[in-house]
């Protein structure tokens, strides 16, 4: 990614994520030290209902499903900050390398 390029972490909220707790999701990745030229906002339905909560990175394309609380820093300093998807938080239909 280039510098200038900013970088979205999308957070679903639609009901079934909202339900499985993606509203403390989106508010720690929002509280955390994201690296510059990146933003945690909220989105509508990713269409990942059965795998939610759900988080989308763009433009990485990066999909990750059943994102915890506990998942956040990991993303953030293993990912966000230092380049490298989270294996074992990777959506196995959208990542089928990194299938479960």
């Amino acid at each position: 990614m280039e510098n200038s390029e900013k970088r979205r972490v999308e957070v679903c909220q639609n009901r079934s994520c909202r339900e499985r707790g993606s509203g403390t999701v989106l508010a720690a990745f929002q509280a955390a030290d994201l690296p510059e030229n990146t933003e945690a906002i909220a989105c509508d339905c990713l269409g990942q209902c059965n795998m939610g909560p759900s988080v989308h990175v763009t433009p990485d394309e990066t999909w990750y499903c059943l994102v915890k609380l506990s998942d956040v820093p990991v993303i953030v300093e293993q990912h966000l900050k230092g380049g490298q998807p989270v294996e074992a938080k990777l959506h196995p239909r959208l990542h089928a390398r990194y299938s479960f």
